[in-house]
């Protein structure tokens, strides 16, 4: 599950970034690379929405090993 983890904190901190550029520029890159709201932007939104609820679960882990 290792190679997970690091996947999911890998799109977690891109989505992290996007959303600086967001804040500080107003730019989407999400939006800007692969269209405003289309399927595949959507799709990588959901992801790493996903991946970010995933890693709630880091907090537990983290806990139960030190």
């Amino acid at each position: 599950m290792k190679w997970f983890d690091n996947t999911a904190l890998t799109l977690v901190i891109i989505g992290a970034l996007n959303w600086l550029l967001v804040g500080v520029f107003r730019l989407d890159l999400v939006a800007l690379i692969f269209g405003n709201l289309t399927w595949i932007s959507r799709i990588i939104y959901t992801l790493i929405g996903l991946c970010g609820l995933y890693l709630i679960s880091l907090y537990g882990r983290i806990k139960s090993s030190s």
